[in-house]
């Protein structure tokens, strides 16, 4: 198992004994929390009625000027708690009626999500494991997640580096994420659905349309097409952007998506034969932000 005295858990690979200092990704050893409750703005088929036992994880290995989370992603907001800690708020989340645990932002912290999920799951835990990430993962990582996770819920942000380094710090993001979202489906084949419609097995790949960049949406939801078959995933197909963060300091990202952008997406999408999920124009608002309050953490 990777271990964080020698981080190589993300892309960055930036090598800092996280016992001592802190990593890129802001966080040191010890698991950060921003919040655990039940979680009812995901796609319909992981939050369903009850909602997804939603785990938000402080830090991040990207940094995204537009983060809409950058409370916790960049400020680090969040309490530190153990690995018996992480145990017992998953199955708090699944007393409650989660239907599933939503690891979000995990990939600091894979280590030590294997480590809590050693000694519950199966046994204690039954629900589905989501593993919610910004797709920016190595093969390494994933390969230790095997076997854990039952539904991988990864962005894929951008095809183009330019894009990505602009954006996100990250010029080598689609090559990396491109590779991460093959290994996922790998893992977990084809969407599984239960009675009630709930996602218990598979990926859903998701794509947030940014402000001038619905081109580079259109070559990605191609990639996607090109690469999978239409039942190997499901893609969901954001429009909910708004001007967060540091998006100030690029003149472009100044205002939400139109119409026209998201819909020339939305309808390559549908003529690729994607099977998934649309939003609302509504959904671009900051009120489906989450309260970070460490909620479900603190007793």
């Amino acid at each position: 198992m990777e271990e964080t005295n020698n981080c190589r858990l993300c892309p960055r690979a930036c090598g800092i004994d996280r016992r001592r200092s802190t990593g890129f990704c802001g966080m040191g050893d010890r698991v950060r929390v921003a919040r655990a409750a039940l979680h009812q703005w995901e796609e319909p088929p992981i939050s369903g009625t009850n909602g997804s036992g939603a785990v938000f994880f402080s830090g991040c290995t990207l940094r995204c000027c537009y983060c809409q989370n950058y409370q916790i992603s960049a400020e680090g907001f969040g309490k530190e708690i153990s690995v018996t800690e992480l145990c017992d708020i998953m199955l708090r989340l699944q007393e409650q009626g989660a239907h599933n645990i939503n690891l979000v932002t995990p990939t600091q912290f894979a280590d030590k999500i294997v480590a809590a999920l050693d000694r519950i799951r199966g046994k204690k835990l039954h629900i589905p494991i989501v593993y919610n990430s910004s797709g920016y993962e190595t093969e390494q990582t994933l390969a230790m997640l095997n076997g854990y996770i039952d539904i991988y819920l990864p962005d894929l942000k951008y095809i183009s580096p330019e894009l990505s380094a602009r954006y996100s710090a990250a010029a080598d993001y689609f090559s990396f994420a491109s590779r991460a979202v093959v290994q996922m489906q790998r893992q977990v084949g084809p969407p599984v659905f239960d009675k009630s419609s709930l996602l218990k097995k598979g990926v859903i790949v998701r794509h947030m349309v940014l402000p001038g960049a619905y081109r580079d949406s259109l070559a990605l939801v191609e990639w996607l097409a090109r690469r999978f078959g239409r039942e190997d995933m499901l893609l969901s197909l954001m429009c909910q952007y708004t001007p967060q963060h540091k998006s100030a300091q690029f003149p472009e990202l100044g205002r939400r998506v139109t119409t026209f952008e998201y819909r020339k997406v939305a309808d390559r999408a549908a003529e690729l034969g994607f099977r998934g999920y649309m939003q609302e124009r509504s959904a671009a608002s900051a009120a489906y932000i989450p309260a970070f309050d460490l909620s479900g953490i603190e007793k």
